[in-house]
């Protein structure tokens, strides 16, 4: 195929070039009804590229296949079989692939219990059965690594029925998983492997990234665009390849899900995207790698700045690092990764993405270069001095791995539909949660609906929340109350 085109950027093109105007939505008319208040913010090209996919870009019945050849061209720049564009982001289309792969199947789905709360939120839409596979834990940094295939096969033994298995590489943290032995001890069992990576877009467009889901015999993956490429937020594509899960099924499985309004905005940027990393990704990336390394040298001669990369690899921690993300630890400054990223959001308006008790992320891109660098190394410097000044941050209950693995008695779905009460926080151990509490960032749920609460991750969690942690699902965010199962 052509790389060289981007057929929904065309399309696009073309909608402005006839000056196509239409009776249907959306009601703003290419801008012309907008608050000039509000075109004044966000420009008025934004308003002109708002139009209908079907009925406006493209015609009623989409004859022109915008859609479906941006898509192909998708799929072969990847080395996958088939590729699908969603609007609704990742949560969407990982959610697409379980119920496709074990969508009202017995044996439930092998889950890495590292994952994301949207593949949570997956688990009780659609009922089906989680199998937890345990991560590895640095239970020194209090972190946790992606699965090894050791610990996937020893699943597979204790629930060879399972429909297929899902794991979440690259991490919130930026650390791997060995996805083709994980692969291969899927397929041993005739078995599919769904590979969240939604961190990990760019992978398939330079050598030194690690390896891309697709080539390392995933049968499905899931990537966001606007995590690490050049599209906008919600931007999302999942791939498929070989014959364990069927196309047409895991398509109709995302038809049930998805918005019959998708912004062709998003299509079309994540369309630009493919025919820019086709044309100059190699490139790009290569300095972006470049310009990361000698921004994490430059971070690690800043006194009480540790850039863990070793930490994070190895024969017990993870399979490979994505060093476009880089994971400081912020702890020999005496002060927690929440006082870290609200004091440089404030004082040097610069906003970092990743951060908890102890470490902040500072995700490098292909769009960054010299001065977003220094940038952030002077920010970075400017917190060091600064941070001796900082109140202690409160501390923190850290429970071990054992205390984080709480024991699954009743199914997701279940307890978050069931009869349920709000009860003092005090009063919940040994009750079973009905919601889920998910420190975000990184967002992977302390507690899943259906595991049964004990005092440890309770008081990791409200102390958690007294030093600066987010919850945003729970109902009550203070967590001085949690919603608990009622009991009979």
């Amino acid at each position: 195929m052509d790389q060289s085109q981007a057929p929904i950027l065309d399309g696009l093109e073309e909608y402005h070039r006839l000056d196509r105007y239409g009776f249907s939505p959306p009601g703003h008319r290419q801008g012309r009804g907008a608050d000039p208040r509000v075109i004044r913010v966000l420009g008025p090209d934004v308003f002109r590229s708002d139009v209908l996919a079907s009925g406006g870009l493209d015609d009623r019945k989409s004859r022109n296949g915008y859609l479906s050849k941006a898509e192909q061209l998708m799929a072969e720049a990847v080395r996958a079989e088939h590729a699908y564009f969603s609007t609704c982001g990742s949560s969407l289309s990982v959610k697409a692939a379980m119920l496709a792969v074990a969508g009202n199947d017995p044996g439930g789905l092998l889950v890495s219990r590292d994952s994301h709360k949207s593949i949570v939120a997956g688990l009780i839409f659609s009922g089906v059965t989680p199998r937890w596979i345990t991560p590895r834990w640095d239970e020194d940094m209090h972190f946790s690594h992606p699965p090894s295939p050791d610990e996937v096969l020893a699943m597979w033994k204790k629930h060879p029925d399972a429909a297929g298995a899902l794991i979440v590489s690259p991490s919130p943290y930026g650390t791997c998983a060995d996805i083709e032995a994980i692969a291969n001890v899927c397929h041993e069992r005739g078995k599919p492997l769904i590979v969240d990576e939604a961190w990990g877009a760019h992978l398939p467009f330079h050598e030194d990234l690690p390896t891309w889901a697709m080539d390392a015999g995933a049968d499905v993956c899931v990537v966001s665009i606007h995590k690490m490429g050049a599209g906008f937020e919600q931007g999302s594509v999942y791939h498929l390849q070989g014959d364990l899960v069927d196309e047409s099924h895991l398509s109709q499985c995302a038809d049930l899900l998805t918005t019959t309004s998708p912004n062709v905005m998003l299509y079309a940027a994540i369309d630009g995207w493919r025919r820019q990393m086709v044309e100059q990704g190699r490139d790009l990336l290569g300095r972006a790698l470049t310009l990361a390394q000698r921004t994490r040298e430059r971070i690690a001669d800043i006194d009480g700045l540790n850039v863990l990369e070793e930490r994070l690899l190895g024969e017990e921690a993870s399979h490979d690092l994505d060093r476009l993300q880089i994971l400081l630890d912020v702890s020999e400054l005496g002060i927690s990764g929440y006082q870290c990223t609200d004091w440089v959001r404030e004082h040097c308006h610069l906003d970092l993405g990743m951060h908890d008790h102890r470490r902040v992320m500072a995700t490098m891109s292909m769009a960054d270069d010299e001065s977003t660098a220094d940038r952030l190394v002077s920010s970075l410097t400017s917190l060091a001095r600064a941070a001796r000044e900082f109140d202690p941050p409160p501390k923190m209950f850290l429970p071990n791995p054992g205390e984080l693995q709480l024991e699954s008695v009743m199914s997701p779905r279940d307890a978050f539909f069931g009869p349920t009460e709000m009860i003092e926080a005090r009063r919940t151990d040994g009750r079973i949660a009905a919601e889920q509490l998910t420190p975000y960032p990184p967002g992977i749920p302390a507690v899943v609906p259906g595991e049964r609460l004990d005092r440890s991750v309770i008081d990791y969690l409200q102390t958690g929340v007294d030093a600066g942690m987010e919850i945003p699902d729970a109902a009550d965010g203070s967590l001085r109350h949690i919603r608990v199962v009622r009991e009979a």
